[in-house]
């Protein structure tokens, strides 16, 4: 089973769950923003995936299942479980594994790109996919690097897109996940908490172009994290 946490309801899985309910794995959606919770023990869990959302990590007394999820990542990471961080969730993760989390120099909204280091490119989590990345950001923080992990991924506005930490937990800042509908739903919905001058309508035109090579991207990332789940599942201490 994949656990997959959700924060707020108009950031979902996308086509994570495009691709997993395709597999075997089954698919368990926790929707902490709607008050549910989050499985208490990891004997049937293969891996976790945790999404995007508005809220900052160090917001805990806004949204007290923050503090909660720290501690299951932290348990997960621990039972060596493979881990998927997006965006807020990557900054959790990075919270979970000791690293502090910040602002970012600036807001990094729309289409990217972000180079693989020499980490990176050799990561099975990345077996296949060329050196320098079109990514979709929606992000105002950014994390540290954790005390022994590794960064896979940077940008020039914001360093660190990309670490892994142990085998097989990894701290994703950019958002892979994201259909072109998602897109226009986050722009209608965050329009007024964005930076003015931003052309939405060139990024939506933006999405559409790229749509084909993303979804080409985004699955081979999460084939290769099916490889990993299914190497972690060997190794898994309960």
């Amino acid at each position: 089973m994949i656990v997959i946490i959700k924060h707020v309801d108009i950031e979902g899985p996308g086509s994570i769950e495009d691709f997993f309910s395709r597999t075997a794995l089954n698919l368990n959606v926790v929707n902490l923003g709607r008050a549910e919770s989050l499985p208490d023990e990891f004997l049937d869990i293969e891996a976790v995936i945790s999404l995007g959302g508005p809220m900052n990590v160090y917001e805990t007394d806004k949204h007290p299942f923050l503090k909660t999820e720290v501690e299951f990542l932290k348990n997960a990471v621990n039972r060596k479980i493979p881990v998927l961080g997006i965006c807020l969730g990557a900054q959790l993760l990075a919270r979970a594994c000791g690293a502090k989390i910040k602002k970012a120099p600036e807001k990094e909204i729309g289409w990217k790109k972000v180079n693989l280091t020499q980490e990176g490119k050799k990561d099975a989590l990345f077996k296949n996919l060329p050196e320098q990345l079109d990514v979709f950001q929606w992000h105002e923080d950014t994390f540290d690097i954790p005390e022994g992990a590794a960064l896979l991924a940077q940008a020039q506005a914001c360093r660190n897109q990309l670490f892994r930490f142990g085998p097989n937990a990894y701290g994703m800042q950019f958002h892979i996940e994201v259909t072109p509908a998602m897109v226009e739903l986050w722009v209608n919905e965050y329009l007024d908490e964005s930076p003015s001058g931003l052309d939405y309508y060139k990024m939506l035109i933006d999405t559409y172009k790229i749509k084909e090579e993303y979804e080409r991207q985004a699955n081979l990332i999460y084939l290769n994290f099916a490889r990993i789940i299914d190497a972690g599942a060997k190794t898994v201490s309960v």
